[in-house]
């Protein structure tokens, strides 16, 4: 399983199971980029308004998954694997989000 959560390049492919995996990460460290697109959404409904607030969302993101994988590959790989495994249900997969978030800790 954890084969498939990475590109032949070493870059983690963003499948649902790693981003549910690095979602708390995501979240401490794409929040300034996600805060300017939601804004940008909410003060124009014209989608072409915020395209490039989304792109850099997107930016943010990968090169996050990039330095988690690069930092914690072993825990990173276990979490994404154990997620698709189970459908992307945390609960089944405790024990890997705990030796994943040891290794590459919350800021």
């Amino acid at each position: 399983m954890a084969s498939s959560s990475v590109e032949a390049s070493g870059e983690p492919v963003p499948t649902s199971a790693v981003l549910m995996s690095a979602s708390k990460h995501i979240a401490i460290g794409c929040r300034g980029e996600n805060v300017a697109f939601l804004k940008c959404k909410k003060e124009d409904p014209n989608p072409e308004k915020c395209l490039d607030k989304g792109r850099q969302v997107t930016r943010c993101v990968l090169s996050l998954l990039k330095d988690l994988h690069q930092k914690c590959t072993k825990e990173m790989d276990a979490y994404a694997g154990c997620m698709y495994y189970n459908t992307d249900e945390f609960e089944r997969c405790r024990k890997e989000q705990k030796e994943f978030e040891k290794a590459c800790p919350l800021n």
